[in-house]
């Protein structure tokens, strides 16, 4: 279950494959900055496998933090 409720009615927050930048896999929120937007599962882990740092996984954002960045959180890494 997501730490941010996804609204059926609205498009702001919703569910995303993504190739995340991390030189630490133990974080559950990231910057918009680090998180690359991808079409498909298959598109992250692939684009995952060719850079050093970066992973696949599912988010759930953007979503606006208390300090005005835009964030995605962490639902599953896909490896």
């Amino acid at each position: 279950m997501s730490r941010i409720p996804i609204d059926p009615d609205s498009d702001v927050v919703e569910e995303h494959f993504a190739i995340i930048y991390a030189p630490r896999r133990h974080r559950d929120r990231f910057p918009e900055n680090c998180v690359e937007i991808v079409d498909s599962e298959q598109a992250a882990r692939e684009k995952a496998a060719l850079s050093d740092k970066s992973y696949a996984a599912r988010v759930v954002g953007p979503s606006r933090s208390s300090e005005g960045f835009r964030l995605y959180y962490l639902e599953q890494w896909l490896d």
